[in-house]
Protein backbone atom coordinates (compact mmCIF):
# COMPACT_ATOMS: atom_id res chain seq x y z
CA UNK A 1 0.00 0.00 0.00
CA UNK A 2 2.94 2.49 1.02
CA UNK A 3 4.69 1.80 -2.44
CA UNK A 4 1.45 2.21 -3.98
CA UNK A 5 0.91 5.73 -2.57
CA UNK A 6 4.10 6.74 -3.38
CA UNK A 7 3.64 5.91 -6.58
CA UNK A 8 0.56 7.58 -7.24
CA UNK A 9 2.70 10.70 -5.25
CA UNK A 10 5.11 10.47 -8.26
CA UNK A 11 2.79 10.49 -10.71
CA UNK A 12 1.41 13.63 -9.25
CA UNK A 13 4.73 14.94 -9.28
CA UNK A 14 5.84 13.90 -12.69
CA UNK A 15 4.43 17.25 -14.90
CA UNK A 16 5.91 19.23 -12.67
CA UNK A 17 9.97 19.25 -14.17
CA UNK A 18 8.46 19.26 -17.53
CA UNK A 19 6.87 22.41 -16.98
CA UNK A 20 10.20 23.48 -15.98
CA UNK A 21 12.21 22.58 -18.94
CA UNK A 22 9.07 23.56 -20.73
CA UNK A 23 9.51 26.80 -20.18
CA UNK A 24 13.82 26.90 -20.10
CA UNK A 25 14.34 25.33 -23.50
CA UNK A 26 12.67 25.80 -26.86
CA UNK A 27 13.29 22.25 -28.20
CA UNK A 28 10.98 20.93 -25.22
CA UNK A 29 8.54 23.74 -26.07
CA UNK A 30 7.91 22.41 -29.23
CA UNK A 31 7.53 19.26 -28.60
CA UNK A 32 4.70 20.08 -25.98
CA UNK A 33 4.63 19.03 -22.37
CA UNK A 34 1.35 16.56 -23.35
CA UNK A 35 2.95 15.03 -25.99
CA UNK A 36 5.64 14.21 -23.16
CA UNK A 37 3.11 13.40 -20.40
CA UNK A 38 1.76 10.96 -23.43
CA UNK A 39 5.18 9.44 -24.87
CA UNK A 40 6.67 8.65 -20.97
CA UNK A 41 3.87 7.77 -19.82
CA UNK A 42 3.19 4.77 -22.63
CA UNK A 43 7.11 3.88 -21.63
CA UNK A 44 6.33 3.54 -17.53
CA UNK A 45 3.22 1.66 -18.31
CA UNK A 46 4.90 -0.88 -20.83
CA UNK A 47 8.48 -1.51 -18.66
CA UNK A 48 7.02 -3.50 -16.71
CA UNK A 49 8.01 -1.64 -13.10
CA UNK A 50 4.47 -0.73 -12.08
CA UNK A 51 2.91 -3.38 -9.65
CA UNK A 52 -0.36 -4.80 -10.25
CA UNK A 53 -2.00 -3.77 -7.36
CA UNK A 54 -1.59 -0.41 -9.13
CA UNK A 55 -3.98 -0.56 -11.37
CA UNK A 56 -6.67 0.28 -9.57
CA UNK A 57 -4.96 3.50 -8.60
CA UNK A 58 -4.58 3.95 -12.23
CA UNK A 59 -8.10 4.05 -12.92
CA UNK A 60 -8.97 6.06 -10.00
CA UNK A 61 -6.30 9.16 -10.72
CA UNK A 62 -7.69 8.59 -14.39
CA UNK A 63 -11.20 9.95 -13.20
CA UNK A 64 -10.36 12.13 -10.68
CA UNK A 65 -8.22 14.08 -12.13
CA UNK A 66 -10.43 15.34 -15.17
CA UNK A 67 -13.55 15.71 -12.97
CA UNK A 68 -11.38 17.93 -10.98
CA UNK A 69 -9.76 20.01 -13.40
CA UNK A 70 -12.56 20.57 -16.03
CA UNK A 71 -14.17 23.32 -13.70
CA UNK A 72 -10.98 24.59 -12.64
CA UNK A 73 -10.69 25.15 -16.37
CA UNK A 74 -14.12 26.69 -16.51
CA UNK A 75 -13.95 29.01 -13.56
CA UNK A 76 -12.23 31.66 -15.16
CA UNK A 77 -14.24 31.73 -18.74
CA UNK A 78 -16.68 34.32 -19.97
CA UNK A 79 -19.63 31.91 -20.94
CA UNK A 80 -21.16 34.27 -22.62
CA UNK A 81 -18.77 34.85 -24.54
CA UNK A 82 -18.09 31.32 -25.40
CA UNK A 83 -21.38 29.99 -26.01
CA UNK A 84 -20.75 32.13 -29.29
CA UNK A 85 -19.10 29.39 -30.69
CA UNK A 86 -21.23 26.48 -29.52
CA UNK A 87 -23.36 26.72 -32.44
CA UNK A 88 -20.71 26.02 -34.71
CA UNK A 89 -19.63 23.31 -32.73
CA UNK A 90 -22.90 21.60 -32.54
CA UNK A 91 -23.39 21.77 -36.46
CA UNK A 92 -19.42 20.13 -36.65
CA UNK A 93 -20.74 17.02 -34.40
CA UNK A 94 -23.44 16.56 -36.37
CA UNK A 95 -20.66 16.22 -39.55
CA UNK A 96 -18.67 13.86 -36.69
CA UNK A 97 -21.25 11.82 -36.45
CA UNK A 98 -22.56 11.48 -40.00
CA UNK A 99 -18.63 10.78 -40.86
CA UNK A 100 -18.31 8.22 -38.59
CA UNK A 101 -21.55 6.17 -39.44
CA UNK A 102 -20.54 6.51 -43.19
CA UNK A 103 -17.01 5.10 -42.46
CA UNK A 104 -18.63 2.00 -40.37
CA UNK A 105 -21.18 1.11 -43.16
CA UNK A 106 -17.87 1.07 -45.79
CA UNK A 107 -16.00 -0.92 -43.23
CA UNK A 108 -19.45 -3.14 -42.96
CA UNK A 109 -19.54 -4.11 -46.77
CA UNK A 110 -15.55 -4.28 -47.10
CA UNK A 111 -14.89 -6.33 -43.68
CA UNK A 112 -18.61 -8.29 -43.27
CA UNK A 113 -17.90 -11.52 -44.58
CA UNK A 114 -14.71 -12.00 -42.08
CA UNK A 115 -15.84 -11.11 -39.00
CA UNK A 116 -18.40 -9.48 -36.92
CA UNK A 117 -18.70 -6.45 -38.21
CA UNK A 118 -22.35 -5.46 -37.43
CA UNK A 119 -20.64 -5.79 -33.53
CA UNK A 120 -17.96 -3.49 -34.36
CA UNK A 121 -19.81 -1.37 -36.15
CA UNK A 122 -21.60 -0.82 -32.93
CA UNK A 123 -18.81 -0.41 -30.42
CA UNK A 124 -17.18 1.94 -33.01
CA UNK A 125 -20.59 3.80 -32.84
CA UNK A 126 -20.27 4.30 -29.53
CA UNK A 127 -16.86 5.10 -28.64
CA UNK A 128 -16.27 7.77 -31.58
CA UNK A 129 -19.41 9.66 -30.83
CA UNK A 130 -19.36 9.27 -27.12
CA UNK A 131 -16.21 7.85 -25.31
CA UNK A 132 -15.07 4.97 -23.32
CA UNK A 133 -17.91 4.68 -20.93
CA UNK A 134 -20.17 4.41 -23.80
CA UNK A 135 -18.42 1.53 -25.46
CA UNK A 136 -18.35 -0.26 -21.76
CA UNK A 137 -22.01 -0.27 -21.76
CA UNK A 138 -22.85 -1.64 -25.50
CA UNK A 139 -20.40 -4.32 -25.26
CA UNK A 140 -22.51 -5.50 -22.46
CA UNK A 141 -25.87 -4.85 -24.40
CA UNK A 142 -25.30 -6.35 -27.34
CA UNK A 143 -23.27 -9.50 -26.55
CA UNK A 144 -19.62 -8.86 -27.11
CA UNK A 145 -17.63 -11.67 -25.71
CA UNK A 146 -14.72 -10.53 -23.59
CA UNK A 147 -11.75 -11.32 -25.70
CA UNK A 148 -13.13 -9.16 -28.75
CA UNK A 149 -13.92 -6.31 -26.58
CA UNK A 150 -10.64 -6.14 -25.07
CA UNK A 151 -8.98 -6.07 -28.20
CA UNK A 152 -11.01 -3.63 -29.76
CA UNK A 153 -10.61 -1.15 -26.51
CA UNK A 154 -6.95 -1.68 -26.36
CA UNK A 155 -6.54 -0.69 -30.49
CA UNK A 156 -8.85 2.20 -29.68
CA UNK A 157 -6.45 3.26 -26.87
CA UNK A 158 -3.20 3.23 -28.96
CA UNK A 159 -4.59 4.25 -32.16
CA UNK A 160 -6.56 7.22 -30.44
CA UNK A 161 -3.38 8.48 -28.57
CA UNK A 162 -1.71 7.90 -32.16
CA UNK A 163 -4.35 10.27 -33.57
CA UNK A 164 -3.83 12.75 -30.30
CA UNK A 165 -0.24 13.09 -30.72
CA UNK A 166 -0.41 14.18 -34.19
CA UNK A 167 -3.51 16.71 -32.86
CA UNK A 168 -1.09 17.96 -30.01
CA UNK A 169 2.03 18.61 -32.36
CA UNK A 170 2.26 20.26 -35.43
CA UNK A 171 0.58 17.56 -37.34
CA UNK A 172 -3.18 19.16 -36.77
CA UNK A 173 -1.61 22.40 -39.32
CA UNK A 174 -0.86 19.73 -42.12
CA UNK A 175 -4.01 18.71 -41.66
CA UNK A 176 -5.62 22.49 -41.82
CA UNK A 177 -3.52 22.57 -44.75
CA UNK A 178 -4.97 19.47 -46.72
CA UNK A 179 -8.13 20.65 -46.10
CA UNK A 180 -7.98 24.15 -46.67
CA UNK A 181 -10.04 24.53 -43.28
CA UNK A 182 -10.64 28.46 -42.48
CA UNK A 183 -8.99 30.53 -39.86
CA UNK A 184 -11.24 30.66 -36.35
CA UNK A 185 -13.27 34.04 -36.34
CA UNK A 186 -13.77 35.61 -33.48
CA UNK A 187 -11.72 36.14 -30.18
CA UNK A 188 -9.62 33.11 -28.62
CA UNK A 189 -9.68 34.43 -25.23
CA UNK A 190 -12.75 34.51 -23.44
CA UNK A 191 -10.86 35.13 -20.14
CA UNK A 192 -12.77 37.63 -17.35
CA UNK A 193 -10.09 40.22 -19.13
CA UNK A 194 -10.66 39.65 -22.88
CA UNK A 195 -7.15 42.19 -23.47
CA UNK A 196 -5.61 39.72 -21.05
CA UNK A 197 -4.00 35.82 -22.50
CA UNK A 198 -2.95 33.98 -19.91
CA UNK A 199 -0.02 31.46 -20.62
CA UNK A 200 -1.27 28.45 -18.66
CA UNK A 201 2.47 26.97 -19.32
CA UNK A 202 3.96 29.29 -16.53
CA UNK A 203 3.13 28.92 -12.88
CA UNK A 204 4.96 32.09 -11.98
CA UNK A 205 3.69 33.48 -8.74
CA UNK A 206 1.03 30.78 -8.11
CA UNK A 207 2.45 30.42 -5.15
CA UNK A 208 2.28 34.24 -3.66
CA UNK A 209 0.15 34.45 -0.36
CA UNK A 210 -2.82 35.89 -1.64
CA UNK A 211 -3.11 34.01 -5.23
CA UNK A 212 -2.53 30.35 -3.65
CA UNK A 213 -4.83 30.90 -0.61
CA UNK A 214 -7.60 31.85 -3.21
CA UNK A 215 -6.55 28.60 -5.35
CA UNK A 216 -7.07 26.32 -2.76
CA UNK A 217 -11.19 27.57 -2.12
CA UNK A 218 -10.57 27.00 -6.28
CA UNK A 219 -9.38 23.63 -5.79
CA UNK A 220 -12.41 23.02 -2.51
CA UNK A 221 -14.99 24.41 -4.80
CA UNK A 222 -13.67 22.16 -7.69
CA UNK A 223 -13.96 18.83 -5.21
CA UNK A 224 -16.88 20.06 -3.63
CA UNK A 225 -19.07 20.31 -7.20
CA UNK A 226 -17.18 16.94 -7.91
CA UNK A 227 -18.70 15.07 -5.03
CA UNK A 228 -22.48 16.45 -5.80
CA UNK A 229 -22.63 15.39 -9.02
CA UNK A 230 -20.66 12.05 -8.63
CA UNK A 231 -23.67 11.50 -6.15
CA UNK A 232 -26.49 12.43 -7.89
CA UNK A 233 -25.42 10.53 -10.65
CA UNK A 234 -25.39 7.40 -9.24
CA UNK A 235 -29.27 7.68 -8.89
CA UNK A 236 -29.44 7.73 -12.33
CA UNK A 237 -28.41 4.47 -13.47
CA UNK A 238 -26.96 3.32 -16.63
CA UNK A 239 -25.79 7.39 -17.62
CA UNK A 240 -23.72 7.79 -14.67
CA UNK A 241 -20.79 8.98 -16.29
CA UNK A 242 -22.66 10.87 -18.64
CA UNK A 243 -24.90 13.02 -15.81
CA UNK A 244 -21.80 13.38 -13.26
CA UNK A 245 -20.35 14.96 -16.32
CA UNK A 246 -22.74 17.38 -17.52
CA UNK A 247 -23.66 18.19 -13.77
CA UNK A 248 -19.52 19.04 -13.13
CA UNK A 249 -20.06 20.85 -16.18
CA UNK A 250 -23.41 22.80 -15.57
CA UNK A 251 -21.99 23.73 -12.18
CA UNK A 252 -18.81 24.99 -13.11
CA UNK A 253 -20.30 27.06 -15.65
CA UNK A 254 -22.69 28.58 -13.05
CA UNK A 255 -19.97 28.89 -10.84
CA UNK A 256 -17.93 30.91 -13.44
CA UNK A 257 -20.54 33.51 -13.90
CA UNK A 258 -20.08 34.72 -10.42
CA UNK A 259 -16.84 37.73 -10.41
CA UNK A 260 -15.17 36.66 -7.41
CA UNK A 261 -14.51 33.19 -8.33
CA UNK A 262 -14.20 34.21 -12.41
CA UNK A 263 -11.44 36.72 -11.43
CA UNK A 264 -9.30 34.41 -9.07
CA UNK A 265 -5.81 33.88 -10.63
CA UNK A 266 -4.39 31.43 -12.07
CA UNK A 267 -7.40 28.68 -12.00
CA UNK A 268 -6.80 27.56 -15.81
CA UNK A 269 -3.11 27.19 -15.10
CA UNK A 270 -4.33 24.49 -11.92
CA UNK A 271 -6.12 22.65 -14.11
CA UNK A 272 -3.63 22.47 -16.82
CA UNK A 273 -1.63 20.53 -14.54
CA UNK A 274 -3.64 18.36 -13.48
CA UNK A 275 -4.97 17.59 -16.60
CA UNK A 276 -1.10 16.92 -17.33
CA UNK A 277 -1.24 14.30 -14.85
CA UNK A 278 -4.61 12.50 -16.48
CA UNK A 279 -2.67 12.32 -19.37
CA UNK A 280 0.47 10.96 -17.91
CA UNK A 281 -1.69 8.39 -15.98
CA UNK A 282 -4.20 7.23 -19.07
CA UNK A 283 -0.75 6.92 -21.33
CA UNK A 284 0.25 4.25 -18.47
CA UNK A 285 -2.55 2.30 -18.94
CA UNK A 286 -2.13 1.76 -22.73
CA UNK A 287 -0.47 -2.18 -22.95
CA UNK A 288 1.43 -1.96 -26.46
CA UNK A 289 1.88 -6.12 -26.04
CA UNK A 290 -1.79 -6.83 -26.89
CA UNK A 291 -0.25 -5.64 -30.16
CA UNK A 292 2.29 -8.43 -30.85
CA UNK A 293 -0.09 -11.12 -31.76
CA UNK A 294 -2.17 -8.87 -33.70
CA UNK A 295 -5.75 -9.66 -35.00
CA UNK A 296 -5.23 -7.44 -38.57
CA UNK A 297 -9.17 -7.36 -38.86
CA UNK A 298 -9.63 -5.45 -35.64
CA UNK A 299 -6.76 -3.59 -36.09
CA UNK A 300 -7.27 -2.65 -39.54
CA UNK A 301 -11.16 -1.50 -38.63
CA UNK A 302 -10.16 0.88 -35.96
CA UNK A 303 -7.66 2.55 -37.98
CA UNK A 304 -10.05 3.57 -40.59
CA UNK A 305 -12.83 4.45 -38.05
CA UNK A 306 -10.81 6.77 -36.49
CA UNK A 307 -8.89 8.00 -39.49
CA UNK A 308 -11.52 7.75 -41.73
CA UNK A 309 -14.00 9.44 -39.92
CA UNK A 310 -11.96 12.43 -39.41
CA UNK A 311 -11.17 12.50 -43.02
CA UNK A 312 -14.58 12.70 -44.00
CA UNK A 313 -15.50 14.44 -40.97
CA UNK A 314 -12.81 17.93 -42.12
CA UNK A 315 -13.83 17.28 -45.49
CA UNK A 316 -17.44 18.01 -44.97
CA UNK A 317 -16.47 20.75 -42.32
CA UNK A 318 -14.37 22.47 -45.75
CA UNK A 319 -17.38 22.24 -47.85
CA UNK A 320 -19.94 23.92 -45.06
CA UNK A 321 -17.00 26.26 -44.34
CA UNK A 322 -16.70 25.68 -40.37
CA UNK A 323 -13.28 26.74 -38.73
CA UNK A 324 -10.22 24.31 -38.15
CA UNK A 325 -10.29 25.27 -34.57
CA UNK A 326 -13.79 23.99 -33.96
CA UNK A 327 -13.18 21.25 -36.40
CA UNK A 328 -10.38 19.57 -34.69
CA UNK A 329 -11.38 20.32 -31.24
CA UNK A 330 -14.70 18.51 -31.89
CA UNK A 331 -13.23 15.79 -33.59
CA UNK A 332 -11.25 15.08 -30.62
CA UNK A 333 -13.82 15.35 -28.66
CA UNK A 334 -15.85 12.91 -30.64
CA UNK A 335 -12.89 10.36 -31.39
CA UNK A 336 -11.01 10.97 -27.86
CA UNK A 337 -13.94 12.15 -25.15
CA UNK A 338 -14.43 14.80 -23.62
CA UNK A 339 -11.79 14.61 -21.33
CA UNK A 340 -8.85 15.58 -23.77
CA UNK A 341 -10.29 18.78 -24.82
CA UNK A 342 -8.65 21.01 -22.32
CA UNK A 343 -5.26 19.40 -23.55
CA UNK A 344 -6.52 20.39 -27.11
CA UNK A 345 -7.95 24.22 -26.48
CA UNK A 346 -4.47 24.77 -24.60
CA UNK A 347 -2.58 23.59 -27.96
CA UNK A 348 -5.04 26.04 -30.28
CA UNK A 349 -4.23 28.59 -27.47
CA UNK A 350 -8.30 28.85 -27.90
CA UNK A 351 -9.94 28.93 -25.20
CA UNK A 352 -13.37 29.97 -26.55
CA UNK A 353 -13.37 26.31 -28.41
CA UNK A 354 -13.26 24.79 -25.20
CA UNK A 355 -16.93 25.11 -24.44
CA UNK A 356 -17.61 24.37 -28.09
CA UNK A 357 -15.34 20.78 -27.30
CA UNK A 358 -16.45 20.24 -24.11
CA UNK A 359 -20.58 20.79 -25.15
CA UNK A 360 -20.56 18.47 -27.72
CA UNK A 361 -18.81 15.80 -26.46
CA UNK A 362 -21.68 16.09 -23.59
CA UNK A 363 -23.53 15.24 -26.18
CA UNK A 364 -21.55 12.73 -27.70
CA UNK A 365 -21.47 10.83 -23.88
CA UNK A 366 -25.56 11.23 -23.91
CA UNK A 367 -26.45 9.57 -27.51
CA UNK A 368 -23.45 7.21 -27.60
CA UNK A 369 -25.41 4.04 -26.23
CA UNK A 370 -28.37 4.85 -28.35
CA UNK A 371 -26.52 5.26 -31.91
CA UNK A 372 -24.14 2.27 -30.70
CA UNK A 373 -27.39 0.01 -30.12
CA UNK A 374 -28.86 1.30 -32.66
CA UNK A 375 -26.50 0.70 -35.57
CA UNK A 376 -25.31 -2.95 -34.22
CA UNK A 377 -29.39 -3.83 -34.76
CA UNK A 378 -29.27 -2.08 -37.79
CA UNK A 379 -26.25 -4.50 -39.53
CA UNK A 380 -26.85 -7.52 -37.76
CA UNK A 381 -30.04 -7.59 -40.05
CA UNK A 382 -28.35 -6.42 -43.50
CA UNK A 383 -28.46 -8.95 -46.00
CA UNK A 384 -24.78 -8.66 -46.56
Amino acid sequence: MVVNILIAVLFCAFPAPIIFLNNRFKAVEKIGIVLICYLVGILVGNIGILPESFSGIQTTMQDVSVCLALPLILFSLDIKKGFKTTKNGIKCMVFAILSIATIVFILHLIFGGKADTAQYAGLAMGVYTGGTPNIASIKTAIGVDESTYTIFNTYDMVISIGYMLIVLSSGKYLIKKIFRLKDFEGNKNVSVDENECTDSTSYKGMFEGKTFGKLMLALLLSAAIVGVSYVAGTFVKGYETAVTILLITTLSIICSLFKPIRSIKMTTNLGMYIIYIFCFTVATMADITRLIHIDVVILAYVICAIFGSMILHATLCKIFKVDFDTMIITSVSAICSPPFVPAVANSLKNNAALISGLTTGIIGYAIGNYLGVATHWIFSRLPF
